[in-house]
């Protein structure tokens, strides 16, 4: 019998590089086109066939508990992992999780960073990675950005990771530099490999071991959208790369460009077609807005603004010109 995988968001984090938006939203309650990073990522799961997901929670967690719940209203069944105190890493989240994510039938995992939005097809990574008994799964992208372990490069011919924290395998014949996409397919036993106490990072611990083994770590190269939100900047890129069409996202739960018709827009207002406004927002009159512009349900925004490359946060109110920037 095929058994559908159970996944794992990663969710713990204090999100530093965002400054003081994580001082009221940890990093995968960050809102993107009408749902925050979490809730896409459970719908993108969702649509991949996952019916079972554990995220795992620190700071503002109760947040993304709250959003979510137990999953029931999506079709999900949601358990949260709690990390009090110190944050347990990549690595130490997933050993604390293991229970709630293993089976019992050595069934793999899915594990998705919290912080980016992706339109990856699921099926053939998972197909890859049950043709090839794959202990790990690394999902990578033709980018030498370099985030989530430094700049990789895989072995067209084997199928495997080539490179790897400053380390080639014998023999490699390494391809473009690559990065990780912070999604990686595992079975159980992987998580073992984690050492059995405090804060871990998966990539310098369970990775570095299977690296250097015979088999090595198989990878998948994704060519699609991927983005993910650590910094101000590449938030508010983010958006316009959703409301410029860049990215597909065919489980969205309503449209992300436009403006929703319970919306309140006032008399001399412009707007451009690069834009998002969420359920009873209101715009003041005379005010110019977009292009690249998200505004949130319920929030409020002043008459004779101009907003560019901006966000206004669900329930928030505007009184002054908001460019390259985000009010919360």
């Amino acid at each position: 019998m095929t058994r559908r995988p159970r996944a794992m968001i990663l969710a713990a984090g204090f999100g530093t590089r965002l400054g003081e938006l994580t001082q009221a939203r940890p990093k995968p309650m960050l809102p993107i086109c009408g749902a925050p990073l979490v809730r896409w990522a459970a719908l993108w799961l969702r649509a991949q066939g996952v019916r079972e997901l554990v995220i795992n929670l620190h700071h503002l967690g109760e947040q993304i508990e709250a959003e979510l719940g137990d999953g029931s209203a999506l079709g999900l069944a949601i358990a949260y992992s709690h990390e009090d105190g110190l944050i347990l890493g990549t690595g130490g989240g997933l050993r604390q999780a293991k229970s709630l994510l293993d089976d019992g039938h050595d069934s793999p995992i899915i594990v998705v960073n919290g912080k980016i939005l992706v339109d990856l097809d699921l099926a053939p990574v998972l197909d890859a990675h049950a043709r090839r008994e794959a202990e790990a799964t690394m999902v990578l992208r033709a980018d030498a950005e370099g985030v989530w372990g430094g700049s990789l490069a895989a072995d067209p011919s084997s199928g495997t990771l080539a490179t790897f924290l400053g380390r080639q395998r014998p023999d490699a014949q390494p391809g473009p530099a690559m990065m990780f996409t912070g999604i990686h397919v595992i079975q159980p036993r992987f998580i073992d490999r984690v050492p059995a106490t405090g804060e871990q990072c998966i990539v310098r611990t369970a990775y570095r071991q299977l690296f250097d083994e015979p088999r090595g770590i198989d990878v998948h190269t994704h060519a699609g959208y991927w983005w993910e939100h650590s910094t101000q900047p590449r938030y508010l890129q983010g958006i316009a790369n959703v409301l410029d069409g860049r990215a597909a996202l065919p489980w969205a739960e309503r449209p992300v460009i436009g403006v929703d018709a319970s919306a309140t827009i006032a008399a001399g207002v412009e707007l451009d077609a690069r834009i998002f406004v969420g359920p009873g927002a209101t715009i003041g009159a005379d005010t110019r807005v977009g292009p690249h512009v998200q505004i949130g349900a319920g929030a409020i925004v002043a008459p004779g603004l101009h907003l560019e490359r901006a966000a206004v946060w669900p329930g928030a109110r505007l009184d002054h010109d908001l460019i390259d920037a985000v009010q919360i």
